[in-house]
């Protein structure tokens, strides 16, 4: 032992219990939106309210584990932990006030993934309900979440406006095959901004190694016009020169 520590020079902490719970913000698009996973609590605290899946992490389990079985057991979305990503940790005294009004505190650990054709949501254990919910519900106010969920959602829909500008993160939103167009509107959805499309594309193909082509094409429609090429992803995980995001409408 160090000679020079001394314990007694550090107060000792008045005992309160200490949780940790992980939230999950899934991300997609839909018709042209960018919505985000959402359950109406069915239990107290906060019972009915909007608010982001997640809930206690059992004593031996893993984090990641935690946060894809409670994605599965209140929403019935399957991920695998490694569709997970960490972003960040909410500890504030105020964030669980009904918990920390009985002397527990309660951190989180906040979750983010990006999913293409989410299967329809079903609420499950103590979610009465879970519906897919436009950002602009809650980015308006119209909707306010439970606990300090606004602050979690907001902070990972930054970050994935953010990430759209520095890496390739944006062919997440799209199925395996997808054209330039249905790449554009990811960015639109995900920015709420509207983009040039001839200027877009120019930039998606000078940008090395972000798309592959496929020498395939999509099917004329039903009102004619020419058909599309298809891309997929390529192997670029980091987009240099960055795409900069204009300001939203």
């Amino acid at each position: 032992m160090d000679p020079d520590y001394d314990p007694g020079a550090f107060p000792p902490l008045e005992y309160h219990p200490w949780y940790v719970t992980v939230d999950i913000v899934v991300m997609t698009v839909v018709e042209r939106e960018l919505r985000v996973l959402l359950i109406q609590r069915g239990e107290p605290p906060f019972l009915g309210r909007w608010a982001l899946p997640g809930g206690f992490v059992n004593f031996e389990e893993e984090l990641d584990v935690a946060a894809a079985r409670e994605l599965k057991e209140e929403t019935r979305i399957t991920l695998s932990p490694e569709d997970l990503e960490r972003f960040g940790i909410y500890a504030h005294p105020e964030r669980d006030l009904p918990r920390k009004e009985k002397g527990q505190r309660v951190a989180t650990v906040g979750y983010w993934a990006i999913v293409p054709d989410l299967p329809t949501p079903k609420g499950g254990t103590d979610a009465a309900y879970a519906e897919l919910v436009p950002v602009a519900e809650f980015e308006s106010g119209r909707i306010t979440l439970a606990f300090d969920h606004d602050q979690i959602v907001a902070d990972a829909i930054a970050l994935a406006r953010s990430r759209l500008e520095n890496t390739t993160i944006a062919t997440r939103f799209c199925p395996p095959e997808f054209t330039i167009s249905d790449l554009r509107r990811v960015y639109e959805a995900v920015w709420n901004s509207k983009l040039d499309p001839g200027n877009f594309q120019r930039k998606i193909k000078q940008t090395n190694d972000f798309l592959k082509p496929l020498d395939q094409t999509t099917r004329s429609g039903d009102k004619g016009g020419r058909p599309a090429a298809l891309w997929t992803t390529g192997p670029a995980e980091n987009l240099s020169p960055p795409l900069s995001r204009p300001d939203s409408n």
